[in-house]
């Protein structure tokens, strides 16, 4: 797995459109228990990972609350984006998959369904 995310586009850029929302706008730490949720979803990602794309799934796809669209997340930026919420409050600024096909991805409660069905059946051997 890797321990870094993609470089932000506008590092170091003095035209930097985000420059304008200024330090103010700095995400609030987690509390620990949002911290405590985040490792545990990153614990799942790598669970999900190893079951799931030895079958072909290319990541997890989950509704944003904010527009109400679906944004489909392979597995390295699904698990850059909880380290740098973990590390920094919120995700790093992501571009998006371009034209994913959906049969390549599954939801987070069919990765949850799957990997439990998996460690079911292995406990019962």
């Amino acid at each position: 797995m890797p321990d870094d995310v993609p470089r932000d586009p506008f590092a170091d850029d003095p035209d930097d459109p985000a420059a304008a929302l200024g330090a103010s706008d700095a995400p609030e730490p987690l509390t620990s228990a949002e911290r405590d949720e985040a490792m545990t979803d990153l614990a799942d990602v790598e669970v999900f990972r190893s079951m799931l794309e030895p079958n072909g799934v290319l990541g997890l796809v989950l509704d944003c609350p904010e527009c109400g669209e679906r944004h489909y997340f392979d597995w390295d930026l699904l698990y850059g984006n909880l380290r740098q919420m973990i590390e920094n409050g919120r995700p790093q600024v992501h571009e998006p998959a371009f034209e994913p096909s959906p049969a390549n991805y599954v939801t987070w409660e069919y990765a949850r369904g799957y990997a439990d069905g998996v460690t079911d059946t292995e406990e019962r051997r």
